[in-house]
């Protein structure tokens, strides 16, 4: 037989082996004697046995073992705790009486050896639990306590999340969980034999176990003690309340109804206006602990659930994955933090990293990135902020410009509003990120940003501080104070006008070509920047620039790519241009006179180049899709990435091969 726990062979009680296991028929029915103590015990014979683990002989200890206590039960054993509650042997330790748990570990295997029963010794990893505070062991050891019977109460509450979604979960990952701990739930142990706390309600008359009663209070306790004791002589002072509390949770799980008052007064109008409330916003770690039980509580005082929603957040640890504590004191400073990146920095940089219900591991330069996004933001409030307005025309690039990003808004906030009804918060962030940081910032200012030391149009700059603040709504309830600090500067407002309490903006039907529009050019103003930045062309040398396509794609934006590609002009030809620069956007192709701006030697082999890697990587290609294991094995979404990389590729060779007949 083996064991981790040498020293519980003093309370054993059984051997225990494996029906089907015919290496053991001959001890069927047979006795055993337990060394050192010299017990006679029973060879018993259960399922529950591993004939494939250890030797396959089970020694049972029910009072030091769970799986053993129910064995135990169901074989009518004997359950001899050889413990004190500081973890020392009692009287059943024999000589070992007083010594500490490990230190008889060591001495009976010394003592095992010395006489002759001890096989051998090994190294063993095993699974052991340990207090998360003191890091001490953790293992069984029997004592009374209080129980609350748990299986009919968890019917309700079970149905609800798992079979009629009165209650959802966000992510829905974490209904698996709750199915695990509900499913196989076990009588709630309430009592805790701790110096504070809310004491269990019941008191004892006499000296029996069953001398006693549970009530309300100390004299409703009387009275039912004196009916049930007979003794019409007991006096009030003679009850003595039982010195156990009650678990934490076991308050805790009342919460959702005493926090109105809903237990003494149940029908109260605060509890009837919230109760139940919309969400619940709460940890996966304590979703049995205390999110199961309210949802039991709700069902079993008021028959109805305490919430619609509960969204798990995930939990921030440290480097090492450790859940951040007070007692290991690996929490970083929040006020250091907050005085260095900003509250809205702090936040926004811990939420862009947290997925729904996933862990996040701690990093100062997630902080940083929030703090960088605050600053993204204040600067670009103060750029307009410093602009000069006059009465002028509206160009027509800064009309195109307003009414593409009106459009992009209201797409990006049908996504906010979809992720944010599925509790993806992290989601929600990241377009509005994207639609400050990108659209707003780096595209739309540039469109309507005005000539160096030149005054902006009255209707583009009220345009645009009233883009502004919509962009202002959508970041408050992630940068609360830098949004609403924005939001009074933008104006003079009175208390009743803050951010914090204005309307959250609308969806609007909008023009919905002008976002692929948008794009198209986009694309166009990055290829004549990339060959800028190639060539060593500067900005302020401005360009000609020739569209090889007689559909005319998003023609209309013409007049942005000029502005923020300084091209002088822009024409619609038939035919390609010898010895010119090209990029390809969509089926349009763009060409750019170079006129002894670059060296056509050096450019052609660059282009000889590039060229001679793509065909490589097109060759790569067409032998991984004209394998036929692989396309019969790999998922079609690996397939169709495989065949847009040779899409790509080819279409690519076409235009470099066009690009190096041009020059030659």
């Amino acid at each position: 037989i083996a064991t981790t726990r040498p020293e519980t062979i003093l309370g054993d009680t059984a051997i225990c082996i494996n029906p089907k296991d015919d290496r053991y028929k001959h001890l069927k029915g047979k006795k055993a004697i337990v060394p050192i103590c010299n017990r006679v015990i029973p060879i018993i014979e259960d399922d529950y046995v591993d004939i494939e683990f250890g030797t396959g002989c089970l020694k049972v200890t029910p009072a030091h073992d769970i799986n053993d206590k129910a064995l135990g039960e169901k074989h009518d054993l004997d359950t001899i705790d050889i413990f004190n509650a500081d973890a020392t042997l009692n009287s059943f330790g024999l000589h070992y009486e007083g010594k500490d748990r490990f230190v008889v570990r060591k001495e009976i295997n010394k003592e095992l050896e010395a006489k002759g029963f001890l096989l051998k010794t090994e190294n063993y990893i095993n699974k052991v639990g340990t207090s998360e505070r003191t890091k001490a062991v953790i293992e069984p050891r029997l004592s009374e306590q209080w129980f609350l019977k748990m299986e009919e109460l968890a019917r309700p509450a079970i149905k609800a999340v798992l079979e009629t979604n009165e209650i959802n979960f966000f992510p829905k990952k974490f209904e698996n969980t709750y199915r695990h701990w509900m499913e196989n739930i076990r009588d709630w142990n309430i009592s805790r034999q701790l110096w504070w706390g809310q004491q269990i309600p019941a008191y004892y008359y006499g000296d029996a176990q069953d001398d006693m009663v549970v009530a309300a209070s100390k004299e409703e306790a009387f009275e039912m003690a004196i009916e049930k004791s007979k003794n019409p002589n007991l006096k009030i002072e003679d009850l003595r309340q039982d010195a156990d509390v009650v678990d934490t949770w076991f308050s805790s799980w009342l919460w959702p109804m005493t926090v109105f008052n809903g237990i003494l007064e149940p029908d109260n109008e605060d509890i009837k206006y919230y109760y139940p409330t919309n969400d619940l916003v709460t940890a996966p770690d304590i979703l049995f602990f205390w999110v199961a039980r309210m949802i039991v509580a709700g069902y079993e005082f008021r028959n109805e659930k305490p919430f619609d929603n509960v969204y798990f957040t995930g939990i921030v640890r440290d480097k090492q994955r450790r859940k951040m504590s007070k007692s290991l004191g690996n929490s970083p400073d929040a006020l250091q933090l907050i005085e260095n990146y900003g509250a809205d920095g702090v936040r926004v940089g811990l939420l862009l990293s947290s997925a729904a219900g996933n862990d996040l591991l701690f990093d100062e330069d997630l902080c940083q990135q929030g703090k960088n996004f605050a600053n993204k933001i204040w600067n670009g409030f103060r750029l307009v902020n410093g602009w000069e307005v006059a009465d002028l025309p509206q160009p027509e690039a800064s009309k195109l410009g307003i009414e593409w990003y009106r459009a992009k808004f209201n797409e990006v906030l049908q996504q906010i509003e979809d992720h944010f009804s599925k509790f993806r918060i992290s989601d929600a962030l990241m377009a509005i990120y994207k639609l400050v940081w990108d659209d707003y910032s780096s595209w739309l200012l540039e469109i309507v940003k005005p000539a160096y030391q030149k005054p902006i149009d009255r209707i583009t700059y009220n345009e645009l501080i009233k883009i502004f603040e919509e962009n202002l709504k959508l970041l408050h309830p992630f940068m609360p104070f830098l949004s609403e600090e924005i939001w009074q500067r933008i104006e003079t407002r009175t208390k009743d006008e803050a951010l914090v309490i204005s309307s959250w903006p609308k969806i609007n039907e909008v023009k919905s070509n002008l976002i692929p529009q948008f794009e198209f050019a986009a694309e166009v103003i990055s290829g004549i920047r990339t060959i800028r930045k190639e060539k060593n062309i500067p900005m302020k040398e401005s360009l000609e620039l020739s569209v090889l396509n007689t559909k005319k794609n998003a023609k209309d934006w013409d007049v942005v790519i000029k502005k923020l590609a300084n091209v002088s002009s822009i024409s619609y030809i038939n035919t390609a241009i010898e010895g010119a620069l090209t990029f390809r956007v969509g089926s349009n192709e763009y060409f750019i006179p170079i006129s002894g701006a670059v060296d056509i030697e050096v450019e052609i082999k660059k282009i000889q180049e590039e060229l001679q890697y793509t065909k490589g990587f097109l060759q790569s290609v067409q032998k991984k899709l004209s394998n036929e294991r692989f396309v019969d094995n790999a998922p079609e979404k690996v397939i169709a990435i495989e065949r847009k990389k040779q899409a790509d590729a080819e279409e690519k060779i076409l235009t470099l091969e066009k690009s190096l007949a041009s020059l030659r």
